[in-house]
């Protein structure tokens, strides 16, 4: 598996507060099977010029020095378009060096030009994967549709699929209607993995599915290809109630 969104680089941001918080969720990553982990700290677009790049590379040696050797560290950020027009093109904002930034919108203020916003990206070379649309208030299906019609891939938290809330019931409508890319597990120091999700997905879907949706398009992305189409999701009753299950019982 390969996690693109994480906030493990320790005492950054509003994720690991320290190396000794990060170590033993990345143990447990490395024994669920995850082999790349991007480490992705907050930054806002209007400061993407100044990014603390080295400072954070310096940080990522650290952990690096300590963390499970089957475990590849990259950097990138999680970039907050407060901003429209900045130039992302930069090689050190990109996830792992990649052509791909993650982005993501204010939770309570879409901007109506946000497709607009994804498509001048896109066009300028750089690949939009935007960070959890069924968190952004207002959200539809067809919003999504719109954001990747523009170029964006689309990255989802695997904890939105829990609940029984309004982000629960969109992320549950965006993976049966196959719209999105790739699972993260955006994981602040935290219990949150891929490893239930992917579970999940060879219990109730198929192999394909939880090939692509946490592994094959992440990979596929970090290295500049084209990401594979993932199928919707086979009907069936309670699905989502089994996620449910396998979450609490791996707590």
């Amino acid at each position: 598996m390969i996690d693109i969104h994480t906030h493990l680089l320790p005492g950054v941001d509003d994720g690991s507060e320290s190396v000794e918080m990060s170590l033993p969720v990345l143990r447990r990553f490395a024994d669920d099977g995850v082999e790349v982990v991007v480490l992705t700290p907050h930054l806002n677009a209007s400061e993407a010029y100044r990014a603390p790049y080295e400072r954070n590379r310096a940080i990522m040696e650290e952990l690096r020095a300590m963390a499970p050797p089957s475990i590849e560290l990259q950097l990138g950020w999680e970039i907050m378009l407060d901003e429209p027009n900045v130039d992302l093109r930069a090689t050190e904002l990109g996830l792992g060096g990649s052509r791909a930034v993650l982005v993501e919108f204010p939770m309570r203020g879409v901007p109506v030009t946000a497709g607009d916003e994804l498509y001048r990206i896109r066009c300028s070379g750089v690949v939009p994967v935007l960070a959890h649309p069924e968190r952004y208030y207002g959200c539809t299906v067809e919003r999504v549709e719109e954001w990747r019609r523009a170029g964006a891939v689309i990255q989802m938290d695997t904890a939105g699929l829990l609940g029984k809330g309004t982000v629960a019931r969109l992320s549950r409508a965006l993976v049966e209607h196959g719209l999105v890319d790739l699972f993260s597990s955006d994981n602040h120091g935290d219990s949150r993995s891929l490893m239930t999700a992917r579970t999940w997905l060879l219990e109730v879907a198929t192999p394909e599915h939880a090939d692509r949706l946490t592994c094959t398009n992440a990979r596929r992305l970090l290295s500049g290809e084209s990401l594979l189409p993932v199928p919707m999701l086979p009907a069936g009753g309670g699905i989502f109630g089994r996620l449910r299950e396998l979450f609490l019982s791996h707590r």
